[in-house]
């Protein structure tokens, strides 16, 4: 079902950016796989900590879609930050009780002449699914890649989606392409990779086991059915089962240019075609800090940015929109213990106007506040808490939107510093004093999620304020 379908039917479809990042282009070693989830305001995310169990579910079953599929007895523990509304499935990002880590889905969209011969499947994987019945499974990122292709190949794709996974040792992204078919690729250690609702990769060699997995007949399917031409050249994947249309042309291509202009600013390129390098090279290191400004990026300050211009119809589909659930940024630190080592960065709603939280791996629960919610505004759950102050913003986003930036970016700073001190403690008594390490990691992160909350609170009652100056301004009605 097309985008424009859905959303005439009430439901907003999931269209997202990705940034992947390999350890020789972050600075400092880490891996790093980050994705906002671009989908509907109303769609409060409730985080959660699952536990490892040898007594899990042994079937599967979709809340929202007809597909079902049975499910190892043993299950790995795992963080998720599914809708409200649906706490086992679009579990979207996270990391198991190994340290493997997904993020689940980027929507994606197969050319309408490769699903005339392999078409979606109505009951089959859909986005909805992929998180939770793959990442309690698997014990390397190769592996997740192994067990959601079977899972494509034997039950169908219902949609076109990309997925990631990532662990201490590489890094891998899968484009699936129409019902049964998919190819999935190691990403390059000095190189970035970024994507923005469309299929990316180009270049597959079957022969390279090393950096590619995929349907073992995905070039002779092409060919048999005229997608491919060999006598035009080597195979190009894109080309043979992508969609590729006008509507990329607005949607899709600006974000990949965008980006890719942050980075690698020296590389000059049409925001028109579809030419961009599928990996680049970046100027300088692509940090966390760094991340966390791409996925903030709105065009800032050009013509074509839509909230200096007030311009809800700006054609150019900027990183950062106002319907975006959370965002998130794995990283993974090879040198640490995975309990620390492992990181979800995550900010509720809005990036540009949100802030990012760490979510550390070995945690065992969330403050109350974060794993509760639904899709009507309240006061006690911390997705609604922070959308309070991103609405706000948006009311005067040139007004308003200064002080809630200045207000995070300290915070994110402060964070950044008591980071960086907690963990010098927690490696002190990790191996000796593994409980007493376990709960102190615990009472931080606690810490830092309801002190970000405060902060939350304290700019809602500011930003409130000062609507309320500039309403009686507007509406003075002032006596003789």
């Amino acid at each position: 079902m097309e985008k424009k379908e859905k959303e005439i039917k009430g439901h907003l479809t999931s269209e997202c950016t990705t940034i992947v990042v390999g350890c020789k282009a972050t600075g400092d070693g880490s891996h790093i796989y980050a994705r906002s989830e671009d989908f509907d305001a109303m769609r409060c995310k409730n985080w959660l900590v699952f536990p490892d169990t040898d007594n899990g579910p042994e079937e599967f079953v979709a809340d929202d879609s007809g597909f079902r599929c049975p499910l190892p007895k043993k299950r790995l523990g795992y963080t998720a930050l599914p809708d409200y509304q649906y706490h086992h499935e679009w579990g979207s990002a996270g990391f198991n009780s190994l340290g493997i880590g997904e993020s689940s889905t980027e929507t994606i969209f197969s050319s309408p002449k490769a699903l005339e011969f392999d078409p979606y499947v109505k009951d089959g994987l859909a986005e909805n699914c992929t998180y939770n019945i793959v990442l309690p499974y698997i014990h390397s990122a190769r592996e997740g890649v192994e067990r959601l292709g079977a899972l494509i190949e034997k039950y169908g794709s219902a949609e076109g989606f990309g997925i990631g996974f990532i662990d201490n040792k590489e890094t891998w992204y899968l484009e699936n392409c129409c019902g049964h078919r998919f190819l999935a690729c190691r990403m390059p250690n000095d190189k970035y990779f970024v994507t923005g609702n469309q299929s990316r990769f180009r270049k597959y060699d079957p022969n390279d086991k090393e950096n590619y997995i995929a349907s073992k007949d995905l070039i002779e399917f092409a060919q048999e059915h005229g997608l491919y031409d060999p006598s035009k050249g080597e195979f190009d994947f894109h080309e043979a089962y992508s969609k590729d249309d006008k509507d990329d042309t607005t949607y899709n291509y600006p974000r990949v240019w965008g980006l890719q202009g942050i980075f690698t600013p020296g590389m000059k390129q049409d925001v028109t075609k579809n030419t961009f390098p599928v990996f680049a090279e970046p100027e300088k290191p692509i940090t966390i800090a760094r991340l966390r400004n791409a996925f903030r990026f709105h065009y800032d300050g050009t013509d074509h940015d839509p909230y200096l211009h007030n311009n809800g119809k700006e054609p150019f589909r900027p990183v950062s929109i106002f319907r975006t659930t959370q965002t998130h940024l794995l990283q993974v630190r090879p040198w640490l213990p995975k309990e620390i080592g492992c990181i979800t960065y995550v900010a509720n709603g809005m990036a540009d106007l949100g802030v990012f939280l760490p979510i550390y791996q070995g945690i065992s629960s969330f403050p109350k506040a974060y794993s509760i919610g639904d899709n009507h505004c309240d006061s006690a759950s911390a997705y609604w808490r922070f959308r309070k102050v991103m609405t706000l913003g948006m009311v005067n986003y040139n007004a308003y939107a200064p002080l809630i930036k200045e207000t995070y970016a300290k915070l994110e700073a402060e964070n950044d510093q008591r980071q960086k001190e907690f963990e010098e403690r927690y490696l002190a008594i990790y191996k000796e004093r593994p409980m007493e390490a376990h709960d102190m990691l615990q009472a931080f992160s606690d810490q830092l999620f309801n002190h970000a909350l405060e902060v939350a609170d304290q700019l809602v009652n500011e930003l409130f304020t000062r609507i309320a100056i500039d309403t009686q301004k507007e509406y003075l009605f002032h006596g003789a």
